[in-house]
């Protein structure tokens, strides 16, 4: 083999090896950089996951403040008005009547201090994860037949698991924001609620009989209301969808596969709420 030749070689050697790690350079680079923009963007929705979820603390906290602002002013101050009438009274009437109001007192004393007990609970988060979500949307139903202006009903369907304390607490907060819309603005005169539970699928749908609206329309505003819901449901990983037409009333469904490996496992989850 003539020199030249060996020369040509050893110099498309070097060319080739020098090409090769060049390549190998360059895709290490473009890897590194990809996992960098990865772990922006995963400290980016963490972020707003978190803020999420402390907005939807706020929500829930000024919520429960008006509902136990208005137990107490509907109710539980009405049933101790009546125990001061009847405890005015004692003075001016017989030793049996007298009778007959003190236990009339002590029942009612003793009904206010259930409702009062009942809304302390009702101030704290811990009871909802304690109850779990079906439990404490039982409740939330309750108090809209209570209060007379709508008739809820609620369906539970298959074996009830639970889907992880951050995301029934979103879960429930997305189901109070349809509660206000639809009392706001639907003029309902029916709500229901499904919570279906299968093997590898959860539903939460909501529906009414309201005035119903054009979602895409109601989509263009500030964020706040349908957005916020969807919003929410996609960080757990949850599809929204929203059916209504005007005169047709509102059907929301929330879709979660509970087995699905999602943004966040729940150790992961930001402690907003805790």
């Amino acid at each position: 083999m003539r020199f030249e030749d060996i020369e040509i070689i050893l110099l498309s050697t070097a060319v080739l090896f020098t090409v090769v790690t060049g390549f190998i350079i360059y895709f290490v680079i473009l890897y590194r950089n990809k996992q960098i923009k990865h772990k922006q963007e995963q400290q980016q929705l963490q972020a707003s996951f978190r803020q999420e979820l402390l907005k939807a603390k706020i929500e829930m906290q000024e919520q429960t403040l008006t509902h136990v602002s208005r137990e107490i002013h509907d109710n539980i101050t009405q049933v101790l008005s009546f125990v001061k009438l009847d405890l005015a009274m004692i003075n001016t009437i017989d030793e049996a009547q007298k009778l007959v109001k003190i236990n009339e007192s002590r029942e009612l004393v003793a009904q206010a201090i259930s409702d009062l007990r009942d809304l302390s609970k009702s101030l704290s988060f811990e009871h909802i994860t304690r109850i779990g979500l079906v439990k404490t949307i039982e409740i939330e139903v309750a108090r809209l037949n209570k209060s007379g202006i709508v008739k809820a009903e609620l369906a539970v369907t298959g074996e009830v698991i639970p889907l992880g304390e951050q995301r029934e607490l979103v879960l429930f907060r997305i189901f109070q924001e349809s509660v206000n819309n639809m009392l706001k603005y639907a003029s309902a005169k029916h709500f229901s609620i499904g919570l279906r539970y299968y093997p590898e699928l959860f539903n939460l749908t909501l529906d009414d009989d309201g005035d119903g609206f054009v979602p895409d329309q109601e989509n263009k505003g500030d964020g706040s209301g349908l957005k916020n819901m969807e919003n929410r449901a996609s960080l757990i990983g949850a599809i929204f969808k929203i059916d209504s037409q005007p005169g047709k009333g509102c059907n929301i469904k929330i879709t979660l596969n509970p087995l699905e490996q999602r943004l966040y496992t729940d150790e992961e989850l930001p402690n907003s709420f805790g």
